[in-house]
């Protein structure tokens, strides 16, 4: 088999050629090595490889640089952490790794992972693979990246406000946001929003990663019924807008029942931008080595009370709940939303964290996030030459369930990953 061929194989065909004897898994770790020879000098996915890593499963695994991969850099992008070596690995590295996934090396993301862009000041910026200049979105770019160039058989990202989903949807990727703490973590997360979850090219891989990470067999597909879909793209850009509405069509053709529901994220992104200055200030470390945006936050962070925190908080989960939890709970199997509020952008023009523009780009992903259901980011086609995805929300820890409805949405017409044309060599 052709090196680029290998380097495009899914985890699950890899696994099942390996296990046939078709493949020598060193092929794949090779073939993912060469592509990040070739690509990482114009994509900077990687803020480090591992040249020496094996894999007898024929799949690798590329980490974002907020989890530990024990002997490898764990920066999490801020000069306060510059030169620290984990010592230990994170609980789904180290099931990926039992499982015979190579650990390929820690991806790029923004300081202290609090930005839709994947910029800092120890590592250039992450650069799109489907065009130079524009973002990968945050913040979990580089893992992002890393797959959609193919640069790696899978990814591991981390997402609090939108981290998996926004990368997703911007490069043109699978991304799954599952219920927190699904899947393990050994950091004290005071938002307890964070999960952490696969970015793959397809649906079937991000379902084989999360049940290796989760260590919890893939449940039975339920028999294939009509479902009922509650569809919100109010607000959003016209592009993001047409790619939820094509995907609610699809759907409906295909026999589930489809109703527009109300969307009203103003309190959450309000409470979030309390709660997230909170999260920030919490970060061991000194503030005065921050870059300056998010030296400020942190520093407004820690002028907070703890009625502050609690009365953000609970406004943004009451106003998630009422948008997302109650309607799952009571009504509808699945919701469907564009992922992002606006298109891939200039890196330059990535809008401040925390800011009004900022609050239009995660207007969909963020009152997931509040409401604690999984979600997964699904590419949805092309809006001049980059990618847009839309986003289905699922059930409190019905992940499995909600990955066979993707599954369905993925294989229709105008869906599913697509090789940047810019890497595809």
């Amino acid at each position: 088999m052709i090196q680029a061929s290998v380097r495009w194989l899914s985890a699950e065909q890899a696994m099942r050629m390996a296990r046939a004897r078709e493949l020598d898994p060193k092929e794949v770790v090779k073939a993912h090595l060469d592509a990040i020879d070739r690509f990482e000098g114009q994509i900077h996915a990687y803020i480090h490889v591992d040249r020496h890593a094996t894999s007898t499963n024929g799949v690798t695994l590329a980490v974002k640089d907020s989890m530990p991969v024990k002997g490898m850099p764990y920066t999490y992008a801020t000069p306060s952490w510059r030169d620290r070596i984990a010592d230990e690995d994170a609980v789904p590295v180290a099931r990926a790794r039992q499982a015979g996934m190579a650990i390929l090396g820690k991806t790029n993301l923004p300081e202290l992972a609090a930005a839709i862009g994947t910029t800092n000041t120890l590592f250039p910026p992450t650069q799109n693979p489907w065009r130079q200049g524009i973002t990968p979105g945050g913040s979990s770019g580089g893992s992002g990246a890393a797959v959609a160039a193919g640069m790696c058989s899978v990814a591991l990202g981390g997402d609090t406000g939108g981290s998996i989903r926004i990368p997703a949807s911007c490069c043109g990727v699978v991304g799954l946001r599952p219920t927190p703490d699904r899947i393990p973590s050994e950091e004290v997360d005071v938002t307890v929003l964070q999960s952490r979850g696969p970015m793959t090219r397809s649906v079937a891989d991000a379902r084989l990663l999360f049940s290796v990470m989760t260590a919890t067999p893939r449940e039975p597909a339920e028999p294939k019924r009509p479902r009922r879909v509650g569809v919100a793209y109010e607000g959003a850009h016209p592009a993001c807008q047409d790619a939820c509405r094509r995907a609610a069509s699809a759907l409906q053709h295909a026999g589930h029942e489809v109703e527009q529901i109300a969307w009203n994220p103003g309190p959450v992104t309000e409470g979030y931008g309390t709660v997230r200055r909170a999260s920030m200030a919490s970060f061991p470390a000194d503030l005065s080595t921050f870059g300056p945006g998010i030296q400020k936050l942190a520093a407004e962070g820690r002028s907070l009370t703890a009625m502050d925190y609690f009365h953000a908080f609970e406004s943004a989960t009451d106003a998630a709940n009422r948008a997302v939890a109650v309607p799952l709970q009571t009504r509808y199997d699945f919701l469907l939303t564009p992922t992002l509020g606006l298109p891939p952008m200039e890196i330059e023009k990535v809008p401040p964290f925390l800011g009004e523009e900022w609050a239009r780009y995660v207007q969909f992903v963020l009152p997931v996030s509040f409401a604690r259901t999984p979600a997964i980011s699904i590419p949805a086609g092309l809006h001049d030459g980059l990618p847009i995805g839309v986003q289905l929300v699922g059930r409190f820890a019905r992940e499995y369930e909600l990955l066979d409805f993707a599954e369905e949405l993925e294989r229709m017409s105008g869906f599913g990953f697509q090789r940047p044309p810019e890497v595809d060599g």
